[in-house]
């Protein structure tokens, strides 16, 4: 069974809501045979990462870049993964307070070198999510898990 690896730091009440609207898109009735992990980025491991298909990366934007919880993530699979999960697919969302770009840029070039291939739309967020953001954020969960139905 395919497994879809969700990534997230999750610190305030907008990303919880981020977080919770990718998680119900990704275990939707209408996704089968899909198994979705869970794992809080600092405590998620590069076998983690090696026993998914796809990956969903979720972070705050902090001071201009992601979060040190999602970059702490990358430090430590980014070597042990690098030649195994080529081309696999990921997405991922960013929440901020006012700007998000340091963080997508990160993420962006972090991805770019691990031969990851995004199969969503990134979806960015500044201030409180609201009802269309919370639907992206869903279909964002959603779409990455169906990729990975056989």
């Amino acid at each position: 069974m395919p497994t879809l690896l969700i990534v997230h730091h999750t610190p305030s009440p907008n990303c919880q809501a981020m977080f919770e609207a990718v998680l119900s898109g990704a275990t939707a009735p209408e996704i089968e045979d899909v198994r979705v992990v869970r794992r809080a980025a600092l405590s998620a491991t590069a076998t983690d990462v090696l026993d998914a298909d796809g990956y969903l990366l979720g972070t705050p934007a902090n001071l201009g870049y992601m979060s040190g919880a999602l970059k702490h993530f990358f430090d430590q699979v980014y070597y042990p993964c690098l030649d195994a999960t080529r081309g696999r697919p990921f997405g991922y969302y960013v929440h901020g307070g006012n700007d998000v770009t340091g963080a997508v840029r990160g993420i962006e070039s972090i991805t770019t070198g691990l031969g990851w291939r995004r199969a969503a739309d990134t979806v960015t967020v500044t201030g409180e999510p609201d009802r269309s953001a919370v639907e992206r954020c869903w279909e964002l969960g959603a779409t990455l898990a169906a990729g990975l139905m056989g």
